[in-house]
């Protein structure tokens, strides 16, 4: 047999490998997003969502037994998944990354598989070795702020590490295709068990009993893998569906997602506890966790998410061992085709408005959060029935492969890196600190001076399929913005990757940040960051009875020691009057009733003066920054009880199909009656104000970046 650091050797490839596949998975999803995105609506490239049912090969005995002489032929396929960013055309680049998710399942599959037989004891170890994977892509994507630098979004400039991904991908399945015949003596036996006839009666009868539970076994594979991918692929996800607004009203991800990574690998650690794994007691304390971050904000929402992560990390192996002892095609093919209807469905409960059958699924995450713990329910009864004796011992097989040497090295490997990657991943959270924590400074606090700005930024993906957070911070950063609107923010679903990009430009350019509504609030997310800091916020979910949920920001703010309200907020589409109406008439009413000043930035989708428009600023007791602008349509700003001295139009660039709209106000000072302060539309030049009062000059003319200010060609400036 091979020495231990040969071992060694092989399951960092093979976990590298399974980096791959949580890589290219999670992926997957983002680069389909792009198509739907831009078409808004159904654009035919979702097809590609179906590329994980590569697995159905495995029914062809054929294509199986090539796979089992020739491993490294999956895991080849799969790199075309990371080598897909070299390809600039959207189109192609999805392509490759479905022709990598294909190779990634399609090798996970086969891999479990051909390695069932309890005699070989390699199941386990390639079990531990995909649990690694996920651990190692948390902690990476917990270094690069919830981004994975290799992703085929990601290059060379915006912070892709994808040659290197792509090199260490070669190394391992170089590592596969050459292990020596003693590397694979396992294999060998896994061999002459298939070629062995008949087998014993036991045998018979236990194949007999797999062969039965192989649909409860696939429903549990599907959902396990859809509960791991849509929930803790990146350490932010539970923390951000427990958030609802200031004052700190749940952790925030810097450094609280060092507690999802540590949690996650406890689970995979005792693992190989099958008895008290599979318990249903044990999965009813996970489904009341599961409750918890379904339906309760804060602490306690984000302790659900906890449990729940725990007890899938110990289920995991008994889940994947069961499914590798089924009938391998259609097991595979069946759990992979749930994991599709569980990540479509996810999809759905928010993009009702624009798919067929949206109705049926709108505004309820809840039924897919039952139907996931179900479905998990069913794969662990059958993975009990499987390997855990009615006495509730483990059956002599599987305990026998736990008990033996090579098992226990195999687990101390694992663990190994299990916790090497969740230190990596906390030493990561404290270097973040400092920037996630210090208190920001407002641009011109000697002239009492606020910029405030409103962008679509669709999803923070650009019009070419990269991720944009480069953009988007060079842009907030030339602009000089103290308080800035986000809007189609919201990206902690597994079509947006299930990452939080507000990390990264809150701790490059010290913002405070407000994420939004959550994701179990289905919306499309608005956000909000501020160089002042927020007092309290409320998130809104405005009356929506026909099409798409509205959102809003309600934030007070300390502006110079005084308070300012400020609204984000984004209402429904164009088809919708009678959404467009309640929605902007809830909006007045906030606005209304509010003692203190206030600024709104917001997408409201009516041209000016028009009746939505009058809903807006007459209901809402608000002021237009320049009536006279009459070429917007969706995104507008308005005041009260502050001075308006500035108002730009900056072009959308590469990052949206929407631009960016920023107003300049001065605030009056503790005490200073605002009753006095009356809006003025007499236009004056750039001069009649100091340097610090003018818009940046970096973006006249041509500007920088394909940002330029047009509509007026310059900033106004007002009396």
């Amino acid at each position: 047999m091979a020495g231990p650091p040969r071992q060694m050797r092989h399951f960092l490839a093979d976990s590298y490998l399974a980096f791959m596949f949580w890589t290219v998975l999670t992926s997957l999803g983002l680069c389909v997003w792009y198509f739907p995105l831009w078409h808004m609506g159904i654009s035919g490239y979702e097809v590609a969502l179906f590329a994980d049912m590569a697995p159905l090969l495995l029914g062809v005995p054929v294509l199986r037994r090539l796979l089992r002489c020739h491993r490294a032929i999956a895991p080849a396929i799969g790199l075309a998944g990371v080598v897909a960013y070299a390809f600039p055309s959207p189109e192609k680049r999805l392509l490759a990354v479905a022709i990598g998710t294909f190779g990634v399942v399609l090798g996970l599959g086969s891999t479990l598989y051909e390695d069932r037989i309890p005699a070989a004891g390699r199941l386990d170890r390639d079990i531990q070795a995909w649990e690694a994977g996920l651990i190692a892509s948390v902690a990476v994507r917990m270094i690069f702020q919830t981004n994975n630098p290799v992703w085929p979004t990601m290059n060379e400039t915006n912070g892709g590490w994808n040659k290197t991904g792509i090199l260490l991908g070669i190394l391992a399945v170089l590592d596969v295709a050459t292990r020596t015949s003693d590397d694979k003596a396992a294999l060998h036996d896994s061999k002459k068990n298939d070629l062995a006839s008949p087998p014993p009666p036991d045998t018979q009868h236990r194949d007999q009993q797999h062969r039965a539970a192989w649909v409860p076994s696939a429903f549990g594979f599907g959902a396990l893998l859809f509960a791991l991918h849509s929930m803790y692929s990146d350490s932010s996800i539970i923390g951000r569906w427990s958030w609802d607004g200031y004052p700190s009203t749940g952790p925030q991800p810097v450094p609280w997602g060092g507690l999802v990574i540590t949690v996650l690998a406890a689970g995979f650690s005792v693992g190989h506890r099958i008895e008290l794994s599979t318990g249903m007691l044990w999965w009813g304390i996970a489904a009341i966790g599961a409750a918890l971050i379904t339906f309760v904000s804060g602490w306690p929402g984000f302790a659900g998410g906890l449990v729940l992560a725990f007890y899938l990390g110990t289920i995991t192996r008994s889940v994947l061992r069961v499914v590798a002892r089924c009938p391998p095609g259609r097991t595979f093919a069946v759990g992979m085709l749930w994991y599709n209807i569980l990540v479509l469905a996810h999809v759905w409960v928010v993009a009702y408005e624009f798919v067929p059958g949206g109705p049926i699924l709108r505004e309820r995450t809840w039924v897919i959060m039952t139907a996931t713990m179900l479905s998990i329910y069913a794969g662990v009864r059958a993975a009990r029935a499987s390997l855990v004796s009615r006495t509730g011992s483990v059956r002599h097989e599987a305990a026998s492969v736990q008990a033996s040497s090579i098992a226990r090295h195999d687990r101390h490997r694992a663990r190994g890196v299990f916790w090497s990657a969740v230190a990596v991943g906390w030493a990561a959270m404290f270097m973040r600190l400092p920037a996630a924590t210090r208190t920001p400074t407002p641009f011109h606090p000697e002239q009492r001076l606020v910029t405030s700005a409103i962008w679509t930024i669709h999803f923070d993906l650009d019009n070419d399929m990269w991720l944009a957070e480069d953009l988007i911070i060079k842009a907030v950063r030339d602009l000089q913005v103290d308080v800035m609107g986000f809007l189609e923010s919201d990206t902690e679903r597994i079509i947006m990757g299930g990452r939080d990009w507000t990390q990264r430009v809150a701790e490059e350019l010290n913002y405070y940040v407000d994420y939004g509504p959550s994701p179990r609030k289905h919306t499309w997310g608005c956000a909000m960051i501020s160089k002042f800091p927020i007092k309290k916020s409320t998130h809104h979910l405005l009356p929506s009875p026909v099409g798409e949920l509205a959102c809003a920001i309600h934030a007070t703010l300390d502006v110079f020691g005084r308070d300012i309200d400020v609204i984000i907020s984004h209402n429904g589409q164009e088809e919708n009057l009678l959404d467009r109406r309640l929605q902007t008439t809830e909006l007045a009413r906030i606005m209304r009733e509010s003692p203190n000043p206030f600024i709104f930035t917001g997408y409201v989708v009516t041209k000016p003066r028009k009746e939505i428009y009058k809903l807006l600023y007459e209901g809402g007791n608000i002021h237009d920054i320049e009536p006279r602008d009459g070429d917007r349509w969706c995104q507008y700003i308005g005041f009260r009880g502050v001075k308006r001295v500035g108002y730009a139009r900056i072009s959308r660039g590469t990052i949206t199909d929407t631009e960016i709209q920023v107003g300049k106000f001065v605030v009056p000072a503790p005490g200073e009656d605002v009753a006095e302060w009356k809006p003025s539309y007499n236009r004056v030049k750039e001069e009649h104000y100091p340097a610090e009062y003018h818009f940046p000059t970096v973006f006249r003319g041509k500007g920088v970046r394909e940002h330029y200010y047009h509509v007026f060609k310059e900033p106004l400036y007002y009396d």
